[in-house]
């Protein structure tokens, strides 16, 4: 996809799926606004990127209204905005700890909210954010990631509408081998995606460029707003 003179706000682009995704506008030929709270892991990512004289980077906590709305004010209008940041929290239902529970839904459902109401947008331009796996198929400690990612789901739909002729649309990914998995996981990272690449019909798990090629796909599509891309290796299916 050619994103000659386009800007390109990626809110969680320090690691992961949105570092994956801003490689992929980069390469595209857009100028890039990384967004992340912490300044050390942005610079980090912007040094990995190169090309510093397109890629710039704002620390920001998109959780906080104001913060948001700094964010817009103190950069030109963006072409295409994708939110990948989440603070995912996996706990039972009946040993969950709220304060993690909100901080779920204020760092994908609230923060999605904040960038829709703020964001600067040119006319042809898009939002695209990220659901999720457990919208569809939630597990044991899943519950509010779930339900966020399901709500993120209508937010899009409703906000196709509302913000037209912006386009809205999110990308659904699988499991991704991200750094997140580390943290999660562990030592048993390695035996965890096997077992799994084992039960998927591309017998893989997926990468950060699989979500990246979809992302790019829903900004660059014109006729396409108020859908969800399922990136997840036929998870759904099996």
């Amino acid at each position: 996809m050619n994103l000659e003179n386009q800007h390109v706000v990626v809110i969680g682009g320090s690691s992961g799926i949105g570092l994956g995704v801003a490689e992929a506008c980069l390469k595209g030929g857009a100028s890039l606004t990384l967004v992340g709270r912490s300044p050390q892991k942005l610079a980090e990512a912007a040094a990995r990127l190169g090309a510093t004289h397109r890629v710039r980077t704002f620390a920001a906590d998109v959780t906080e209204e104001a913060q948001v709305r700094r964010l817009f004010e103190e950069h030109p209008p963006a072409h295409h905005v994708v939110v990948t940041a989440v603070h995912g929290h996996y706990q039972p239902i009946r040993q969950l700890e709220l304060a993690e529970a909100r901080r779920t839904i204020d760092s994908k459902l609230v923060a999605a909210i904040h960038v829709a109401k703020h964001a600067r947008l040119e006319p042809n331009g898009s939002l695209l954010f990220t659901t999720g796996i457990a919208a569809d198929r939630p597990g044991p400690g899943g519950s509010v990631v779930a339900a966020v990612n399901g709500a993120l789901v209508s937010l899009v739909r409703a906000l196709s509408l509302e913000l037209a002729p912006i386009r809205v649309n999110a990308v659904s990914p699988g499991w991704i081998d991200t750094p997140f998995w580390d943290r999660f996981a562990g030592d048993a990272k390695g035996q965890r995606f096997e077992q799994h690449a084992r039960r998927l019909p591309v017998g893989r798990v997926g990468t950060p460029s699989d979500i990246a090629h979809a992302a790019l796909f829903l900004m660059g599509n014109g006729f396409t707003t108020g859908e969800v891309v399922h990136v997840d290796g036929g998870h759904r299916l099996v």
